[in-house]
């Protein structure tokens, strides 16, 4: 049912198709405005907008009615501002469990209370993010492999004695760090990403979203919360994104004590805009932090909520590493998201400091994969001493490890460890 003739394909149509060929009930969740409709409608022949208020009415008064009128397959849009759908879905699914008949889309996170959340069992769910430089210019969605997979496979590849630089094929033009700054603010959503934008424009649009977010949207998950610390809170958030601050000194910057701060947190991952990261753990470490990360999911949101150009980025240099980080992981959690098995993505730090790595991923048969991102063009053998220190602890679980940079160049640092520019991960 997929029409691409005037549709910008992404990452997950495929699975979204096999998914909705296999389950009655589909639910694809992500932040607002990151194309989820858009691609939604590919797959069905009739929709039911709910942020239209008579649309949404008609649904809260009687549910059942609503769905048994509309025709199948069925897109049911922003599924939160009618929640009573959910029941509605799952009843549908218990009279009729074929495939392919529901699909549903929200911006806020389904199991905000145990009262509004009736899919288990019945919906199966589907992340979606913002659009990657994969998507962007359409390298292989279907078929090339994810970099995570190429890179798990660069060591063996090494060992088999073949050329490991073809699992990592750079594109035409190969950005400077000024580029990767440029596409990092230019923003992961249709509306910036496949429009060319002025400065201006894009600034204005980012902080239009921005307060709409922090007051609209937050107001349907939390009604009792004040704006302007929220938003506070945010911004705090954003200055240390991609890093380890204690609770405390993030409480005290924001002003606000943990428990608020523990609201806010929720709030922010429920309305797909914050990531908080986990951290790694392994039987044979001991001495490994327990804290999250927080990542916030779009960089250009951070640079737009801090009010940061990319000339101000360039010039500070702990916001040009956290915008690199943050623009990495960006392009990574889509691809992640739909690998089987799906990989875990963790960071790891000792307690005492002295050892850390930015992404330590999990695959499957307890197969690790870590990274490192330096916005340097010229990563050296003292770069990768953390990776290297890894490797050494968890043997032969570490699969490979890479250094991602702005550079231009993909070389080899210590066995199993590459140097690999960050357009090497679409390639």
């Amino acid at each position: 049912m997929v029409d691409f003739a005037d549709y910008r394909p992404r990452l997950v149509d495929r699975h979204l198709g096999d998914l909705f060929a296999e389950f009655p009930a589909v639910m694809i969740n992500g932040a607002r405005a990151t194309g989820k409709t858009t691609t939604a409608r590919q797959h069905v022949s009739a929709v039911l907008s709910l942020d239209i208020p008579g649309v949404a009415a008609s649904m809260r008064a009687d549910p059942d009615a609503a769905l048994r009128r509309a025709g199948r397959p069925l897109l049911l849009d922003e599924w939160q501002e009618a929640p009573e759908v959910l029941g509605a879905v799952k009843r549908a699914v218990d009279r009729d469990s074929r495939p392919g008949q529901f699909l549903l889309t929200g911006s806020v996170r389904a199991e905000l209370s145990n009262e509004m959340w009736a899919g288990t069992g019945r919906i199966v769910r589907l992340s979606m993010y913002g659009i990657t430089e994969r998507e962007v210019l359409e390298v292989e969605l279907t078929a090339w492999p994810s970099f995570l997979a190429r890179l798990a496979d660069a060591g063996d590849a090494r060992s088999r004695g073949e050329d490991v630089d073809a699992l990592f094929p750079l594109p035409a033009e190969v950005p400077d760090i000024d580029g990767y700054v440029a596409l990092a603010l230019r923003g992961a959503f249709p509306e910036l990403a496949y429009r060319d934008r002025t400065p201006q424009g894009r600034q204005t649009w980012l902080s239009s979203y921005l307060d709409d977010l922090l007051t609209r949207d937050a107001a349907t998950v939390q009604e009792r919360k004040d704006p302007v610390r929220l938003r506070r809170y945010f911004e705090t958030v954003c200055l240390h994104m991609a890093g380890m601050p204690t609770d405390l000194s993030l409480y005290q910057e924001a002003g606000v004590n943990a428990k608020t701060a523990a609201s806010y947190d929720r709030l922010l991952e429920s309305l797909y805009v914050v990531e908080q990261v986990p951290a790694w753990s392994n039987n044979r470490l001991k001495s490994l932090v327990q804290a999250r990360k927080r990542y916030v999911v779009d960089p250009a949101l951070a640079a737009a909520a801090t009010r940061m150009t990319p000339d101000a980025v360039l010039r500070d240099v702990d916001m040009l590493g956290r915008i690199f980080d943050t623009f990495g992981l960006a392009q990574l959690r889509p691809e992640a998201a739909l690998m089987f098995p799906k990989p875990q993505i963790r960071h790891l730090r000792t307690r005492a400091g002295r050892q850390e790595v930015d992404l330590v991923i999990e695959l499957s048969a307890g197969r690790v994969v870590g990274l490192e991102f330096k916005a340097g063009a010229a990563p050296d053998a003292r770069d990768a001493r953390h990776l290297r220190w890894l490797a050494n602890e968890i043997g032969t679980d570490f699969a490979a490890g890479a250094v991602v940079h702005s550079g231009s160049q993909v070389y080899e640092l210590a066995e199993r460890v590459w140097a690999i520019p960050m357009c090497a991960l679409w390639g």
